[in-house]
């Protein structure tokens, strides 16, 4: 009973985890890619370019009048003028006005108070000493009331979708912004815009949390679609055609979300369905050796007319309870376990309910399975009179080339995993994936499992001329391994898949996990980097308090496109600071002080890259010697470079340098937040987390994911098996034990018999697992790879911890069931010894 509920819990549990690691992946995308919207973009969006004010207000009303119909909130109305100019004391200045509903409240206030009128930027208002109070334009601007922290790119979550009009432009020369200043409120907005003809632009969102959820994602998107095709017909009614343009910016989001799930859904769907399979026929193999049991109580109903649908009642009777209790403990733990084997996302209500129906019917299955087992079996015996007659069709069976058929499975995956990656270069998120490319490795350890189980089996059958009398523990093992072939075959294949798919899960990913990691710490050089003035990069200007640690200035000289660039680090903080997970730093550190010392007029630089080729000429510095090659370096990464140290280099050569990038240890909040704070200019700012979607390299970590709990789930089964395999033998056990002891053979003696059939069949279970699951990851966790134009290129992880964590479970396996058919051979009673 407890072996059948055990069976039965497995069963629904994979059954109900499949569903539910799928919508997971929904819900992690669907989160993952909120980022990546700003955040009044969840909803609807609408822009509208070049209108009056009267427009505008048009375009406002229309919206706020027609969102509660398709349930959304009160929008938010965003107005900005074109770059004019105005006097604000002595001096004119240009200046873009700006407004918002609520816009004030996302900014940072220094000086004044939230009183009407309008607020200026703290660099236009501190360089020019422009007092509160003050009213622009000879009087004509509503006066100043407050003095606010400029935005600086990157743009704050509120301004996002208004960066280009809320942030003043200080990169690019021709686009000119001017000094941004609010308005607190919409009347003060509109007495100060009056002399402006028309708007630049006006923007109309809404501010709502990001969907948590695919289907709710996917309803807010058809919602916000009816909203912008009810406002232009709207519009177009009034006379106003293509006056504003609505959009869903997270329809992109929603799509890819959608692509991740049916992705990692289709991968990890036909593994699913083979374990429950599985997990079925253990069931209605457990109904057999229930009618085996009963056999005798089975023969007399029998003979007193019942039929073999009354019998199938009866096996339910015994074991439906246990299969049902098991059953709903496997449901109830696949949603309990989810966080701990599924992505980090959120279900939607209806994604547990579909999951539950899925292990119900698990659980229908089972269920049938066991009273069909028993009705078949028994209307084979007394009501046709052939009772166990599947010899044949084992043979047949045995004698079928199943691995051909999984290595035919394998080849095809292989085929389409050879241009798995290939299109994520040209902007598509995604790569296109066959789900035969993704259970690829597992088919490789299934047949590799076959192929072992099929070499025993023929080993077995030739035992018989095994003459090992000497050692009689051996011997007996061998006989009795001999006289199981079925039995040992079957928990071969299943503990050897086990091991390999658990192998093969946690190795690829692990292995995408760590090549995330390393390929956007080599693309940005360390957590994060921003772009600096020529001053700053020479020292003429200190670096700000809260950048002065953990943090290296690096120059670049960067050539013609396609050509090597020449990076110049500082050796002492260089290593401190820059991402160096995939390299040594002890021989960084070394390289790096090596080339510090120059000799002969010439200046020792390392060479980077696969390229052999020779130094580049640069203007302002000596003739490049190269003194050590490195196959990738931080924010050159596997390109053509050269890395000279800045040691080496006088004040006057580094002035020539044209780049300077600070690199940091740290977040990029605090890295931009101090060049803010010290008012120094810092494009191009960049973080780890961002330079790169993760999305491709989350689909095939949370599908290997599942393979790992396959593995586990895999185990448990292959410890099942081998305990009712030990268990079923009982009688024979007691019986041949007792004999053997008689005979003169110690306790002992018999211990190290059963542990040595035990360990033969786990020790090579555990051996041909691991090996054939470690290459295959290996060999796969490269292909797998969806950026493989960025190095470096994914390794496989240490798996030693997982290599030594298997090998002790499988001894502790061996050694508690080798102590069980033991101690049921010496607890035997003599009735017991008689049946036998």
């Amino acid at each position: 009973m407890l072996v059948t509920a055990a069976t039965a819990l497995l069963t629904c549990f994979l059954a109900t985890a499949t569903p539910l690691h799928t919508a997971a992946t929904a819900g992690a995308a669907i989160a993952g890619r909120a980022e990546s919207v700003c955040q009044d973009q969840y909803g609807p969006f609408f822009n509208a370019r070049s209108l009056t004010p009267s427009e505008a207000a048009l375009v406002a009303d229309t919206v706020r009048t027609r969102a509660p119909e398709h349930g959304f909130g009160r929008p938010v109305v965003g107005l900005y003028t074109p770059v004019g100019a105005a006097d604000f004391g002595d001096e004119t200045y240009r200046f873009r006005l700006a407004y918002r509903d609520g816009g004030v409240d996302d900014l940072d206030l220094l000086r004044g108070t939230r009183a009407s009128g309008l607020w200026l930027g703290s660099e236009l208002a501190d360089a020019e000493n422009i007092p509160l109070g003050t009213r622009g334009h000879g009087g004509a601007l509503p006066p100043t009331t407050g003095v606010y922290r400029d935005l600086r790119l990157p743009a704050p979550g509120p301004w996002c979708s208004a960066r280009d009009m809320a942030i003043t432009n200080r990169l690019v020369d021709h686009i000119e912004t001017g000094a941004i200043v609010f308005a607190t409120d919409r009347d003060t907005f509109d007495r100060a815009a009056a002399h402006f003809d028309r708007l630049e632009r006006a923007v109309v969102g809404f501010r709502m949390p990001p969907p948590s959820t695919l289907a709710e994602a996917q309803d807010r998107a058809a919602r916000a679609r009816a909203l912008i095709a009810d406002v232009d017909a709207d519009l177009r009614a009034r006379g106003y055609a293509d006056l504003v343009h609505g959009s869903v910016p997270f329809q992109r989001s929603i799509e890819l979300a959608n692509r991740a799930e049916t992705n990692v859904g289709l991968s990890i769907l036909p593994l699913a369905i083979l374990a429950v399979l599985v997990g079925c026929a253990g069931a209605g193999t457990l109904a057999v050796q229930w009618y085996q049991r009963r056999h005798a109580g089975i023969r007399l109903l029998s003979s007193r007319g019942y039929g073999p649908g009354a019998l199938g009642l009866l096996a339910l009777a015994e074991l439906g309870l246990p299969v049902t209790l098991g059953g709903m403990a496997g449901i109830l733990s696949a949603r309990v376990l989810l966080p701990g084997y599924g992505p980090p996302g959120e279900l939607a209500p209806a994604a547990f309910w579909t999951a539950a129906a899925c292990g119900v019917g698990a659980l229908m299955l089972a269920l049938a399975l066991v009273a069909a087992v028993v009705a078949v079996r028994a209307h084979r015996e007394f009501q046709l009179g052939r009772a166990a007659t599947r010899g044949a069709r084992r043979r047949l069976a045995a004698h079928l080339p199943w691995e051909l058929a999984t290595a035919a499975v394998a080849w095809a995956g292989w085929l389409r995993l050879a241009e798995y990656g290939g299109t994520s270069r040209f902007g598509d998120p995604l790569p296109q994936v066959h789900p035969l490319a993704l259970t690829y490795p597992v088919a490789v350890v299934l047949t590799v499992g076959i192929v072992v189980a099929r070499l025993t089996f023929l080993v077995l059958r030739f035992s018989h001329r095994a003459r090992l009398w000497s050692r009689p523990a051996l011997q007996l093992a061998i006989r009795r391994l001999a006289g199981a072939r079925a039995a040992v075959v079957g928990v071969l294949v299943i503990a050897m898949l086990a091991v390999g798919t658990l192998a093969v899960g946690t190795g690829v990913a692990e292995g995408q996990r760590s090549a995330l990691a390393n390929k956007t710490g080599m693309y940005v050089g360390a957590e994060s980097s921003v772009d600096v003035e020529r001053t700053v990069g020479t020292g003429e200007t200190a670096l700000p308090e809260g950048a002065r640690t953990g943090t290296s200035l690096v120059g670049r000289f960067n050539s013609t496109a396609g050509g090597a660039t020449v990076a110049v680090v500082d050796p002492e903080t260089f290593v401190d600071a820059a991402w160096t997970a995939t390299s040594d730093d002890t021989r960084i550190r070394e390289l790096l002080k090596r080339i510090s010392e120059p000799a002969g007029g010439a200046l020792p630089a390392i060479s980077t890259g696969p390229s052999d080729a020779a130094p580049p000429t640069v203007a302002g510095l000596p003739p490049l010697d190269v003194t050590a090659r490195l196959d990738s370096f931080p924010l050159l990464g596997s390109e053509p470079g050269f890395v000279v140290s800045r040691a080496a280099l006088t004040d006057e050569q580094l002035t020539e340098i044209p780049q300077w990038t600070v690199l940091s240890s740290g977040p990029l909040h605090e890295l931009t937040t101090a060049f803010s704070d010290a008012g120094l200019v810092h494009p191009n700012a960049e973080s780890r987390g961002d330079v790169l979607d993760a999305l491709p390299f989350h689909v095939v970590e949370w599908t290997f994911s599942f393979v790992t709990l396959l593995g586990i789930v895999l185990a448990v089964v292959a410890v099942l098996i081998l305990v009712v395999a030990v268990e079923t033998r009982r009688r024979q056990n007691a019986l041949a034990a007792t004999l053997l002891t008689r005979m003169g053979m110690r306790p002992s003696a018999l211990l190290r018999s059963q542990l040595a059939e035990l360990a033969a069949i786990g020790g090579l279970a555990t051996v041909a697992g691991l090996v054939s699951g470690v290459t295959v990851a290996a060999v796969s966790v490269r292909q797998f790879d969806p950026v493989r134009w960025l190095a470096p290129v994914p390794e496989l992880p240490d798996l030693a911890g997982l290599i030594a964590t298997v090998a002790g479970v499988s001894t502790v396996v061996v050694l508690l069931t080798a102590l069980l058919a033991v101690r049921s051979a010496r607890t035997a009673v003599p009735a017991e010894l008689l049946r036998a």
